[in-house]
């Protein structure tokens, strides 16, 4: 609307995920990038730290906290690590590819503890049984955005063993839709509250898929003993399939296992905790040998997963947030701004779905300035690019309205920037200004494939003068990498 004006807005906009700094009016996400590993060693993290051994449960690799090695320094059998994960955890280890290590405490991304998830490419919760507190979730929602593959392991509605309130099937729930990063069904599925007693799950037929046909074997069949299954919702998130399903369901209903992808980042959903148990573990626990069970393979399926997760023998997944490999994706989060003040950082009132400006799609844009009073406004978020991408393609929609007359001098101005993880400017893409003012939205972009292996925090900041209104109007943004 050509020299729309409009009252000073008051909305606060919430700081999302780790790392946030403010430094007068500006607001500005950044993250840790992961260190350099080796490309053959995937690291993996086992969550111990939300009730994974109440009641009968153990799902631990290993006694030996964090480091299972400290048990038994070269397992050759699952008995020398004590606990009901040590299967896995062995068969892991004695590739001779994977590091492991257990989190006794709260998720953190970008943090400096050695369980820090920014050191892993893969966490997986075993039956969590309490519920993560806001901070975990951003951390681990920024963890899987940004490169790191998330394990999820759930068990049947009301599985509550330390009687707090909350089972498996709510807090992953909860994990999903109540986070600061992408609250929008970010995986395609959601968990359904059911109680199936039993049955033998199939695998569905694709040869080339990694998960059902990996290097720990082929998947034919999964084991339910009480459990539950998920809601597929493939209109939300296109990456996620279903590859077991429950006897007489197919499609987007009755998957027991499914996997998907988030940003950089990869998914896995197992609707039981009984197909890792492997019958051994600490004393005074009642536990049932899944692992072994000759009706189905959930070996090769817990192992062939993790792996994928981790990016093995692929082109994309693992790195927890910087990864080596490229996987195509779209990295921004809330890139259409529809789930108002989440995951962008930005000055009052900058995310906002007010009538007097319009959103070029769904009803939430970032208005910047537009007072017609000295005004500074800034919307800003941080996102890896993994290293392996050779594409890494910016662009957002803009619309400029102004009240301005002039036609030679640029009195507000909306710059475009690239800030490494310290706030400082590494490039600035463009700069607009009240004489870019037209009718409508235009669509520009920019290229960040010089960023790749790099964490960095694209910035917008509107600058406004004493006098006469510029609106600067930005919607459908994206960052496409491959």
């Amino acid at each position: 609307m050509l020299g729309s004006r409009r009252s000073r807005r008051r909305l606060t906009t919430a700081l999302a995920g780790l790392g946030l700094f403010v430094t007068g009016a500006a607001l500005q996400f950044t993250t840790t990038a992961t260190p350099a590993h080796a490309a053959t060693t995937h690291r993996v993290l086992f969550d111990d730290g939300h009730a994974e051994e109440a009641g009968n449960a153990d799902w631990i690799v290993s006694t030996s906290k964090p480091d299972p090695l400290s048990q038994d320094s070269s397992p050759s059998s699952e008995t020398d690590w004590t606990g009901a994960l040590s299967s896995w955890g062995v068969a892991l280890q004695k590739t001779g590819s994977y590091s492991l290590k257990t989190a006794t405490s709260a998720l953190t991304y970008g943090g400096s503890s050695t369980t820090d998830l920014s050191n892993f490419d893969t966490l997986v919760l075993p039956e969590p049984n309490t519920l993560f507190t806001t901070a975990e979730k951003t951390a681990i929602m920024t963890f899987v955005k940004n490169g790191g593959g998330l394990f999820m392991i759930s068990d049947h509605t009301g599985a509550d063993r330390n009687s707090d309130g909350e089972d498996a099937v709510e807090i992953l729930n909860d994990l999903m839709t109540n986070n600061s990063v992408d609250s929008t069904d970010p995986f395609g599925f959601s968990i359904d509250s059911l109680d199936i007693s039993s049955g033998y799950p199939a695998a569905i037929s694709d040869s080339t898929n990694p998960v059902l046909h990996g290097s720990f074997g082929t998947v034919t069949k999964s084991l339910i003993a009480d459990g539950t299954t998920v809601t597929l919702k493939p209109a939300d998130n296109s990456a996620v399939k279903g590859l077991v399903y429950r006897s007489g369901y197919s499609g987007n209903t009755g998957a027991f296992f499914a996997t998907s992808t988030f940003g950089s980042g990869r998914v896995a959903f197992w609707g039981d905790s009984s197909p890792i148990d492997d019958g051994t573990g600490q004393s005074g626990n009642t536990l049932y040998d899944g692992w072994n069970d000759t009706g189905a393979t959930n070996a090769a399926l817990a192992l062939n997963a993790t792996a994928w997760l981790a990016g093995e023998g692929t082109s994309g997944g693992g790195g927890g947030g910087g990864g080596t490999t490229c996987t195509a994706a779209q990295l921004l989060g809330n890139n259409g701004f529809e789930s108002g003040n989440t995951t962008w950082s930005a000055s009052s009132g900058v995310i906002t779905n007010s009538s007097s400006e319009a959103a070029r799609t769904g009803s939430y844009k970032a208005w910047l300035d537009g007072y017609g009073t000295a005004t500074t406004d800034t919307l800003s978020q941080s996102v890896s690019i993994p290293s392996g991408c050779t594409t890494a393609a910016l662009s957002f929609y803009l619309h400029v309205d102004t009240a301005e007359t002039t036609t030679s001098t640029a009195y507000d101005t909306l710059k475009v920037q690239v800030l490494n993880s310290s706030g400082t400017v590494l490039s600035t893409l463009a700069t607009y200004s009240n004489l870019n003012a037209a009718s409508g939205y235009t669509q520009r972009s920019f290229s960040l494939a010089s960023y790749a292996g790099q964490t960095v925090t694209l910035k917008f900041t509107g600058v406004e003068g004493s006098t006469l209104q510029t609106s600067f109007v930005v919607d459908d943004t994206a960052l496409n990498v491959s």
